[in-house]
């Protein structure tokens, strides 16, 4: 998995995991807005994310 170039507006995550699952990049950002109104950690989840994926290769289109 990577972080996406062309679909980020923060840092490309969500985007990355809409590549790796095949859906709309604002999909996955709407399911994540929905789920860190849930009490818990999914900010800090983002960032590890943020710090540990790392970004697609230039030229690199997911599948």
């Amino acid at each position: 998995m990577y972080r996406s170039r062309e679909h980020r507006i923060i840092a490309g995550v969500c985007g990355g995991i809409a590549d790796k699952l095949g859906w709309s990049p604002t999909l996955v950002r709407v399911l994540w807005l929905l789920l860190s109104l849930i009490p818990g950690p999914l900010w800090v989840v983002y960032v590890v994310m943020w710090v540990l994926v790392p970004e697609a290769p230039k030229g690199y289109r997911a599948a």
